[in-house]
């Protein structure tokens, strides 16, 4: 007998949360944010309409803080943010997702639908979240 896979897309596994920081706020006030809310990324908010999201990773804080050994407070998020962010369609399939996620090597992305970030994807989500696995 061979089993299928029930389909899933993203807004099925992703997280409801998204939590949203301004560009001109430190690296220690994102990364006391992060811990707050239990998250590993913060998406940065657009200036205006026209303006792409950005989002802050804990790789970026590696990047941009530790390894150029400067303080947190000295760092500004959109001196290290990735804009403009991947989001994924909250219809995809998670296999797409996963195949994107790795093929662009990060671990987590927002949610789209309708041109609204609805919740956030990860890697761990895909598996560890996920009651179909």
């Amino acid at each position: 007998m061979v089993l299928k896979r029930k389909f899933q897309n993203a807004k099925d596994v992703m997280k409801k949360k998204v939590v949203f920081i301004d560009g001109m706020a430190t690296a220690k006030e994102a990364v006391n944010l992060m811990r707050k809310e239990n998250i590993e990324a913060l998406i940065i908010n657009k200036r205006d309409n026209i303006d792409a999201y950005g989002i802050v990773r804990v790789h970026n804080f590696i990047d941009g803080v530790i390894i150029p050994d400067k303080t947190s407070e000295e760092v500004n998020v959109f001196e290290i943010m990735t804009k403009p962010v991947i989001s994924v369609p909250a219809s995809m399939d998670v296999k797409y997702v996963a195949s994107l996620l790795m093929n662009i090597g990060v671990r987590e992305a927002p949610v789209e639908e309708n041109g609204e970030l609805i919740g956030m994807i990860s890697i761990s989500d895909l598996i560890l979240d996920n009651m179909l696995f």
